[in-house]
């Protein structure tokens, strides 16, 4: 087996090896990290959704408490605005949906399905449980949720959801009295879920990871190409003339021309140590033949 085949065969398990464990690690990476970023957009919109409960409810609300003993006016209800603001935005985005996911709502638009009411079982099990993150199907693709819990902490919701009596008749008369009521303090009633699509960031991750890969190939190949033209040049080409040298020599080809050499690596000394070995044979030939 030829020295340069040995080279390119150990290469070629040490290149194998390299991008194998290169394309395992950023592949990771970047999977990672585009989950990471899906993750960081949901927040985002969960923190918008949270901004707009708080200002419906500190600014908005005391504005219209007397319009509210005459007709309900649903834009005093933080989940209400917080769901029509996301939804406007939802129309420019429409993979991201922001839905306030209750058990016994009052809006009928608000009622979990399946997958949300195990959510909010949930959150209603694991009382310290604070955020659930998880993967689901969407009908566009994969999406990534966020859900938090909607916990009553605040004695005035109970004014409208704890019995059709105590209940205002106007939210009767727009909602009815058959949804929405028997909450209780400190209880869990739905959950706050974010879901965004993850089809885009993951695309992206695929497109750079065939750049990486691309790349570190190419480079592999062009260190290989040069790592044998050195080893060519520098090792094999001046081995071979030498071992030629030294054939003819040792068939009593005493004419033989020297071995030019002027380097002072590994081929210079095994060169020069021929070229006295050779001088020595020349000698000791002499000598016999006297």
């Amino acid at each position: 087996m030829r020295l340069l085949f040995k080279f390119n065969l150990i290469f070629l398990v040490v290149f194998v090896a390299g991008v194998l464990g290169a394309g395992k690690v950023s592949y990771d990476l970047l999977q990672a990290n585009a989950k990471e970023e899906v993750l960081n957009h949901a927040r985002l919109t969960m923190e918008k959704a949270v901004a707009v409960r708080s200002y419906t409810n500190d600014q908005i609300r005391p504005l219209l408490e007397t319009q509210m003993k005459y007709t309900f006016l649903p834009q005093t209800v933080p989940a209400y605005s917080a769901t029509e603001v996301l939804a406007m935005l939802s129309k420019n985005f429409p993979d991201y949906t922001y839905k306030e996911a209750t058990l016994n709502p009052t809006n009928p638009r608000d009622r979990a399905v399946d997958w949300e009411a195990d959510i909010v079982n949930r959150f209603r099990t694991q009382a310290d449980k604070k955020e659930f993150v998880g993967e689901r199907d969407a009908g566009t693709g994969r999406s990534l949720y966020i859900a938090r819990p909607l916990r009553i902490t605040n004695a005035a919701c109970l004014a409208c959801h704890s019995t059709v009596e105590a209940a205002p008749r106007t939210l009767i008369d727009k909602y009815g009295q058959a949804n929405g009521f028997g909450w209780q303090m400190n209880e869990v009633i739905g959950a706050q879920v974010v879901s965004v699509p993850m089809a885009v960031p993951l695309a992206r991750a695929e497109q750079v990871f065939k750049v990486f890969m691309a790349s570190l190939i190419g480079i592999f190949v062009a260190i290989g190409i040069v790592l044998n033209l050195l080893l060519y040049l520098l090792v094999i080409r001046p081995v071979t003339r030498l071992s030629k040298l030294a054939n003819r020599v040792s068939l009593g080809e005493l004419d033989a021309p020297e071995f030019a050499t002027h380097g002072h690596d590994e081929i210079g000394m095994l060169a020069q140590s021929f070229a006295r070995m050779r001088h020595s044979l020349d000698h000791a030939i002499k000598m016999l033949e006297t």
